[in-house]
């Protein structure tokens, strides 16, 4: 097969380790007329790798507006592109939507080559359910601001992926516990395919002493993984009853107030303590 001309090839590259570029990946830098890199520099040393000498062109988020007329004018002229970023999938954390769009509701084509994903990675090993996830990127840098993201995802019963920097992980940890919740089973994947790669689950607070306990361990790039919120019945979960279990959980210890529910309700006393628990949780964290 040969690249398709007029096409903007959307191709993944390695997160660390360069035996994971895929050989249709390969094939593709070598035949486009030319690579659209968030850093040239960064992605010439992966072509030179490979013995890959197609042009680069650097589209990342300070001039990727800038750049949508000149990708555009190089397609009508039947020409195909490549668009990378630094590592993984591009356009997950990286720039390449709004390019994608505009390409998209012009007509043109756009063309996915799959590939490493850090945060596909991450899920395939953390031993967290998979079937239902959502990926949230880069909290906020600022403490106050982090922790009011976090806030909005408390009854969230998806697994929670993040991605953070060396410089913030352990105070991220530190808000994601407080907020969270202590014992909430959570995953940190670091340094994904590299040399040293770690991947540790456990409760967040224990999660924070294993960070603290080596300093090495708070070096290179992170994705953090977090259980979802338990999921409650309907039968339990109504406003109903979160109003009676708050009201009582003001006034009595979380054993007593969830008995009193179950005389008052009738319902099953597993469900009502596991609504207790997260009210008492998100009571915490305000």
């Amino acid at each position: 097969m040969t690249v398709e001309s007029g096409a903007l090839y959307v191709v993944a590259t390695p997160i660390g380790n360069l035996e994971d570029i895929s050989a249709r990946a390969l094939r593709i830098l070598r035949e486009v007329n030319a690579i659209a890199a968030e850093d040239t520099r960064h992605t010439g040393q992966l072509l030179a790798h490979f013995e890959i000498s197609t042009p680069l062109f650097s589209l990342h988020e300070h001039n990727e507006h800038a750049r949508l007329a000149q990708v555009m004018v190089r397609l009508r002229e039947r020409q195909s592109l490549a668009l990378v970023s630094d590592a993984g999938t591009p356009l997950i954390s990286d720039p390449g939507f709004p390019l994608v769009r505009e390409l998209r509701q012009q007509g043109l084509k756009v063309i996915p080559i799959p590939g490493p994903s850090s945060i596909l990675a991450a899920l395939s090993v953390a031993g967290l359910p998979t079937d239902r996830f959502v990926f949230e990127g880069f909290l906020p840098a600022k403490s106050a601001a982090r922790r009011e993201r976090l806030q909005t995802l408390v009854w969230e019963d998806r697994t929670l992926v993040f991605l953070e920097s060396s410089h913030r992980i352990a105070e991220t940890l530190s808000d994601m516990a407080e907020v969270l919740g202590a014992q909430r089973p959570a995953v940190i994947a670091r340094e994904l395919t590299k040399r040293f790669e770690e991947v540790q689950g456990a409760p967040l607070v224990e999660l924070i002493d294993w960070l603290g306990a080596d300093p090495h361990r708070s070096w290179g790039e992170f994705v953090v993984l977090v259980q979802g919120a338990p999921v409650v019945t309907n039968e339990v979960d109504t406003p109903e009853t979160r109003r009676l279990l708050t009201a009582l959980l003001e006034e009595l210890p979380m054993g007593r107030a969830v008995a009193v529910a179950v005389k008052a309700t009738g319902l099953k006393r597993k469900t009502l303590y596991e609504l207790a628990l997260m009210l008492g949780e998100r009571r915490s964290a305000c």
